[in-house]
């Protein structure tokens, strides 16, 4: 059988046909969200919830696996891969697990989108993402750039991305670790995903190729939110953190523009997103503490992934975790109010590094020198929390370099020395703001207040945090706050020595985590400069 190009719109030069791709059953070409959805119901991939929400369980795989990612050992890639953090395939292995895979999809239906990795036309990558899954389609329609339709009548695919999670990988054959398998081969532009219905792989394999290709041009990629000030793009704050640390939630400020909610891009014209939508965490949501976010999970399109739901009135249960902790809705950026319409800002003003500290040492917000910046910056400390990776069930400290190891293919010091570049280029502030424990750490403290860590950004945006008292913190040498003016946040909260019943614990607790530190920055003993080199050793 043939392709048979049903519905949408496609470059008929420029079909799986001609890609090499054949044999498969219906294959259905930038269906817009009504018909995606369509199909998706047609096919009982899931349930149509309140408001036109799409409702779906992935299955046993509700966090992404990073273990099972690949990347193809090619001479071209060979030197400049961190093949430390990105296991290797070999090419006889990707060749396998091609045919096989393209094999497996003959005679059944498949999925297509052609989307914008970017949002600055300048940078942006056109991307192909073929989907056996029609919720797959409709998500990664939500998550990359998607665009007009004159322009897909002259689109060429500059990477494909297939994935088919009714396929399992033999690893004797493909050369991979199991039957799961997300494999990235940068001759062949293409990526791989099988053995998985988990969503996040889709954008999370554009991310990656973004995080390869972006340095070669001089572009810092970012594992980061941004938003700027209403009207002043120049502006502009971004919000590194891994999954968890408040990325979305802290960036979707009602007082100013959301640009992004997770990945973006940092070139000599200013900051930009490479999606085109958001992928909010929805445990314990309400619309009390984040309305715009909360709102989404009624509006049309809305993919709602592992959230328990009643089965009649289809409302949701946004405290039953039974499913996951990692319960997810994906929407459109427009869906945010504030959202900025060209998903565009300037050079960072501010850059605050979120951190999870299930440790319970970390102040809420702590000022950082250049040097400081680049130390915690590769250091990347926080908790894995909850669902976000598959077996991690309990918050989990990890030191993940560059706020976002596990999506890096090469090796952390080209990313930092960007980011180093483009701080003594253009000038910014930078925070650290722990998201995490106060009070004690993990099953003994409590989180720290959603709303002492808004009062403290917007002093940081804001300027007036600039004008405050600062000590210096004994354990890692950056500047805390002691009292922040015109704002509720106790002093106590400050200084998360004294929110401890026992001291004497608090500063094992904080020796503690200062030798994990060390430990781990070793690493990087011989590539960072005498600067950092003089933070790391206090």
């Amino acid at each position: 059988m043939t392709d048979a190009v049903t519905r949408g719109r496609v470059n008929t030069n420029h079909t799986l046909e001609t890609q090499g791709i054949t044999g498969l059953g219906e294959v259905y070409y930038n269906l817009i969200e009504p018909d995606v959805i369509t199909q998706a119901l047609r096919r009982g991939e899931g349930e149509l919830g309140q408001g036109g929400t799409f409702l779906v369980s992935t299955g046993k795989f509700t966090g992404r696996s990073p273990n099972d990612k690949h990347v193809v050992r090619s001479p071209s890639v060979e030197d400049t891969i961190w093949w430390d953090n990105n296991r290797p395939m070999s090419p006889e292995g990707f060749d396998a697990l091609y045919n096989d895979m393209t094999a497996h999809m003959a005679g059944r239906d498949y999925f297509v989108q052609d989307l914008f990795g970017g949002a600055d036309p300048a940078h942006r990558l056109d991307v192909r993402v073929v989907t056996e899954l029609a919720w797959h389609s409709l998500f990664i329609r939500h998550m990359l750039r998607r665009p007009e339709r004159d322009e897909l009548d002259s689109f060429v695919p500059e990477f494909t991305v297939i994935n088919s999670p009714s396929f399992q990988a033999d690893p004797k054959k493909h050369d991979c670790r199991s039957e799961t398998v997300i494999a990235m081969n940068f001759d062949r532009k293409l990526i791989l995903i099988g053995g998985t219905e988990y969503a996040g792989e889709n954008k999370k394999s554009v991310f990656t190729l973004l995080n390869y290709l972006l340095p070669e041009k001089g572009i810092m990629p970012m594992h980061c939110s941004a938003n700027h000030a209403p009207g002043n793009p120049v502006d502009t704050a971004v919000f590194f953190g891994l999954s968890g640390t408040g990325k979305t939630t802290l960036s979707a400020d009602p007082e100013r523009v959301l640009i992004g909610d997770d990945e973006h891009g940092w070139s000599d014209r200013g900051t930009f997103n490479f999606e085109g939508g958001c992928y909010a965490k929805t445990i314990n949501l309400s619309r009390d503490a984040e309305p715009e976010i909360y709102d989404t999970t009624q509006k049309f399109g809305t993919v709602i992934e592992n959230m328990v739901y009643d089965p009649e009135t289809k409302e949701l249960d946004f405290d039953d975790d039974s499913l996951t902790a990692n319960m997810r809705c994906a929407y459109p950026l427009e869906y945010i109010s504030n959202a900025s319409s060209t998903a565009i800002g300037g050079h960072p003003k501010n850059i605050i590094m979120l951190t999870c500290d299930a440790f319970g040492v970390l102040p809420p917000i702590a000022r950082l020198t250049p040097a400081q910046a680049m130390y915690h910056f590769l250091s990347g400390f926080t908790a894995k929390v909850a669902g976000t990776e598959r077996g991690v069930t309990e918050p989990q400290p990890t030191f993940s370099t560059c706020f976002g190891a596990p999506f890096m293919p090469r090796r952390p010091e080209a990313y930092g020395a960007l980011l180093r570049d483009k701080i003594a280029k253009h000038g910014a502030t930078c925070w650290l703001v722990n998201t995490g424990w106060t009070g004690g750490a993990y099953g003994t403290g409590s989180r720290m207040p959603i709303k002492a860590t808004r009062a403290l950004l917007t002093s940081a945006l804001d300027g007036s945090l600039e004008d405050a008292d600062y000590r210096k913190d004994k354990n890692f040498g950056f500047e805390v706050p002691t009292h922040v003016k015109a704002s509720t946040v106790p002093d106590i909260l400050l200084d998360p020595r004294r929110t401890w019943d026992d001291g004497e614990a608090y500063d094992r607790q904080a020796a503690k985590l200062v030798a994990m530190f060390a430990e781990n920055f070793g690493q990087y003993e011989s590539y960072i400069d005498d600067d950092i080199r003089a933070v790391a050793i206090g």
